[in-house]
């Protein structure tokens, strides 16, 4: 495997640009039966497949941004760049998830505030 990517100083290493194989192999560990093993091999090409499509879609919602002269990739610019690649289906429910995300954060910055508050 190479160490770096790129041959100018400004390269990314090989570790930097892939997501911690020890994740990659937990997620892929509750999709399969118990009993069932992992191999190495499959863990190393699903840790390449799975960098490459965040990459892939990271790219495309900043595109996105730099077209309307925005410098932050939010949420929405995720899903929006998930529907423009062809992916609707889990662009929906990535957006479902991101409504219930920004509903929960909301509650929580209402609690915090509420105890803030009361302490005074």
């Amino acid at each position: 495997m190479v160490d770096n990517i790129g041959a100018n100083d400004g390269s990314i290493k090989e570790q930097d640009r892939l997501l911690p194989i020890a994740n990659v192999g937990r997620i892929m560990k509750q999709i399969v039966p118990p009993n069932a093993k992992i191999s190495k091999e499959a863990k190393e090409t699903m840790q390449d497949c799975v960098s490459e499509f965040i990459g892939f879609v990271t790219s495309e919602a900043s595109e996105k941004c730099r077209r309307e002269r925005r410098k932050t990739v939010n949420g929405d610019d995720i899903c929006c760049a998930m529907e423009t690649l062809g992916f609707d289906d889990y662009a929906g429910m990535l957006r479902r998830y991101l409504h219930r995300y920004r509903e929960l954060e909301g509650e929580k910055a209402n609690q915090d505030k509420a105890m803030n508050n009361t302490e005074k």
